[in-house]
């Protein structure tokens, strides 16, 4: 099993991914970063109410993570048959100069703050799909619910033990998630707009971990 598919890589991801979330919405006016479902209903709301420049506050971020994705699949394509550096920490390297930066970034730039962390986001769930072979995503909780809940029904029915551990799987992606979000919204009151470092350095840990991946996809 690759490094990348790990459930303590994934886990630490899923931290990441609720810690940025909390990070944006308490700190960075109450705009989501993973979340693209709810900036897309603040933004339809805004839009519907005449409210144009607060629309464009949730239009941005969207724009941003759909850019996001589209990067990180030009990187796979490019560096995906490198043997010295593994394409997943190429995105990384780009994710923590990213969040790096927007710890510097005052709340006058919190528009730019946003438009970068969902960029972020975007590349760190295009390029890291799968824990235990299972498909996931890092940055946001419905999909994983909706699959954890599945097989934990599979396994009520049939009995399967693989299906229990599916779901373990998922469950347990979506706590750290949780607990990711509940530690971004405590620390978002004492580091501020550094908070977001926090995230920075989880995925340093990450990129060391990628560093020990020896098979290339």
């Amino acid at each position: 099993m690759q490094t990348s598919e790990s459930f303590r890589l994934s886990a630490i991801l899923s931290f990441s991914g609720g810690l940025q979330d909390a990070y944006t919405y308490n700190v960075r006016g109450n705009v989501f970063a993973n979340a693209q479902t709810g900036n897309v209903v603040l933004m339809s709301q805004n839009f519907m109410m005449g409210n144009w420049s607060n629309a464009i506050h949730y239009v941005l971020p969207l724009i941003s993570f759909a850019a996001g994705v589209f990067l990180t699949e030009q990187i796979e394509y490019r560096f995906k048959n490198n043997k010295r550096l593994h394409w997943r920490q190429v995105v990384l390297i780009i994710e923590i100069l990213l969040l790096g930066a927007v710890g510097f970034m005052p709340e006058e730039l919190n528009v730019a703050a946003n438009m970068m962390v969902s960029f972020s986001c975007a590349m760190q769930v295009q390029a890291f799909r799968k824990v235990h072979g299972y498909g996931y995503a890092s940055t946001m909780c419905i999909g994983n619910l909706r699959s954890g809940t599945e097989s934990l029904s599979h396994y009520l029915r049939d009995q399967d033990r693989s299906s229990l551990i599916k779901a373990c799987h998922f469950f347990g992606i979506i706590l750290f998630f949780a607990i990711g979000a509940g530690v971004g919204g405590i620390m978002s009151k004492v580091f501020l707009v550094r908070t977001i470092w926090i995230s920075m350095l989880l995925l340093a840990a990450v990129t060391v971990m990628m560093g020990r991946e020896t098979v290339v996809q």
